[in-house]
């Protein structure tokens, strides 16, 4: 299949108050390639439906019980064309986003997923090289040529280190998710979890090793907070390295990839 804007949607999962949604419909708003842009919550308030009154985007409501995992896959359901990708609240997408992940699924038969590289948005500013960004490209640049997309293997040794897969600058190909993609339970490595399982699965992982989009770290972001309650993410992190490696290594591992994490910290 050859995809084309009308076949992508972005469904932007919104969570209580942010201040910084509108600024995140308004980057999907200027896409060179415009496709679908809906919205899910399951927190549901006056400024979530004022936005999409005023942006005339379609508004679903979770009426499971709110957690990341759940509104993650709620959104995904409400989609109705072949790709889709979850845009969180805080982020912002560049105009040529939907425009370079339609050039990289087509370039690769039987494709699972895109992914990209990305910035931070600190204070406002954007950031493209710190610790946590370059160890992160060090980890992908094996499947930077297309012909690595297919890959298992090398997409395994990736992941066997850490998650360097940035989860909102990822588009599914939704016939190849069936089932659920996010364990509802998982806090921290929900992303990680479902990257390990689809690994396994005959097909692409397509990577744009230019950065497309901004991952905002703040002190009220999710990610901030699940780091902040370090004995959790701790435990999980060590769950999925014991999925690639014998407890030995995985002890080890474990170590490092805890001091990663402070990158993601103010």
């Amino acid at each position: 299949m050859r995809y084309s804007a009308k076949d992508h949607t972005f469904v932007i999962c919104a969570y209580k108050e942010s201040e910084y949604l509108e600024q995140c419909i308004r980057s999907l708003l200027k896409q060179n390639e415009k496709g679908q842009i809906i919205m899910a919550t399951s927190t549901p308030n006056s400024h979530i439906e004022a936005l999409a009154r005023k942006y005339k985007l379609e508004l679903y409501i979770n009426h499971e019980a709110p957690g990341i995992a759940s509104d993650w896959n709620f959104a995904l359901k409400q989609v109705k064309t072949p790709i889709a990708t979850i845009a969180h609240q805080d982020d912002i997408y560049d105009k040529d986003y939907v425009e370079q992940v339609l050039m990289a699924l087509n370039k690769t038969k039987n494709p699972i997923l895109t992914h990209s590289a990305y910035y931070e948005i600190r204070d406002g500013k954007k950031v493209y090289s710190n610790k946590l960004l370059r160890i992160k490209k060090l980890m992908l640049m094996p499947l930077i040529p297309s012909f690595t997309w297919n890959s298992k293997f090398l997409r395994r040794r990736s992941l066997s280190l850490g998650c360097a897969i940035c989860c909102p600058s990822v588009t599914y190909v939704l016939d190849r998710f069936p089932e659920d993609p996010f364990e509802v339970g998982c806090k921290a490595d929900l992303d990680w979890q479902a990257w390990e399982r689809y690994s396994r699965e005959k097909g692409a992982f397509c990577y744009i090793k230019k950065p497309i989009m901004g991952h905002r770290v703040h002190q009220e972001s999710e990610t901030s907070n699940v780091i902040g309650d370090g004995g959790g993410r701790t435990g999980e992190d060590y769950e999925m390295y014991r999925k690639f490696w014998p407890k030995f290594i995985a002890d080890i591992l474990i170590k490092f990839y805890a001091k990663g994490q402070d990158s993601n910290s103010l």
